[in-house]
């Protein structure tokens, strides 16, 4: 089942997204997180191709294990970034050939210090165009609620999405946010400029202290004080953290329903215990 047929059919969804092993990592530790988060029964499961492609065999292999073996429908994610068109067809025709049809594209990092790389696609909208030439895929897109880090605009970054969307992306999934106000507003200049596809808002739950700084290093997003002020008051007591961050989570779940954001999507971290205490606090809200 196409991805954009279940954000149209039902009236809300969640999601879960894994990441597979590093490379040399055990993949069978990864089908038992699989399996467990397969048993809370999200509406579909993404699975990342990793940095720089790295990992991306196994994109499959876990693609695989989701839909076909756990029977939830599987997104693969696909990275661009540095690629050869032939490289990109044959993962697609390898994805396409276990019946996976769901693709999240992406352009992927530059290497730390590299602002271009060698490859035959410059931009997602460009492998969005490919996905299409090789097969029947439904495709979705990324997006930032506070604009991308390379984006000169949040006015400038909105008009690249609107190109990737016209270029084939049915859905859109954001980077995650810890104040849901900044993604009304960015909700809001979607509409302003156009954009009316779907829109799947990406939530982490945060859980422990040393994700915080991670988050701020790698994608800037912006954490409101209500955010600082758990994180301050837990980050020395681990339990009581993951039990504030799944509350925070809860909460901000609740708050995108009730404004009419239903569609969402959690950045599990391979966690799942930690998707099962938000979707338990959920049980009547999804059910």
């Amino acid at each position: 089942m196409k991805i954009s047929d279940i954000l149209k059919s039902r009236e809300i969804t969640i999601s879960c997204e894994l990441f597979p092993p590093k490379p040399g990592g055990v993949l069978e530790k990864v089908a038992g997180v699989v399996a467990d988060i397969a048993a809370l029964s999200p509406s579909f499961m993404s699975v990342t191709y990793g940095a720089g492609g790295a990992g991306s065999h196994n994109t499959a292999d876990i693609a695989n294990e989701i839909q076909n073996k756990n029977g939830i429908v599987a997104l693969a994610h696909l990275t661009c970034v540095g690629s050869k068109r032939a490289e990109i067809v044959q993962t697609l025709e390898e994805l396409s050939n276990i019946g996976i049809k769901n693709i999240l594209a992406l352009r992927g990092d530059y290497p730390p210090g590299a602002e271009q790389v060698s490859g035959d696609f410059r931009y997602a909208s460009d492998l969005v165009h490919q996905i299409h030439a090789v097969g029947d895929f439904c495709v979705g897109g990324a997006c930032y609620p506070e604009g991308h880090p390379e984006s000169a605009s949040l006015q400038k970054d909105v008009e690249a999405l609107k190109i990737k969307v016209e270029a084939g992306c049915s859905f859109l999934t954001t980077q995650m946010f810890f104040d849901n106000n900044v993604l009304y507003s960015f909700m809001y200049r979607l509409l302003k400029n156009g954009i009316h596809v779907p829109v799947v808002a990406g939530v982490m739950p945060v859980t422990n202290a040393k994700q915080v700084a991670r988050i701020c290093d790698i994608s800037k997003t912006a954490l409101p004080p209500r955010f600082k002020a758990m994180v301050d008051r837990f980050a020395a007591k681990p339990r009581a953290m993951k039990q504030a961050g799944i509350a925070y989570a809860t909460e901000q779940i609740i708050d995108l329903i009730a404004n009419g954001v239903n569609h969402i999507h959690l950045y599990t971290m391979n966690k799942p215990d930690i998707a099962g205490g938000i979707m338990a606090n959920l049980s009547e809200i999804f059910g």
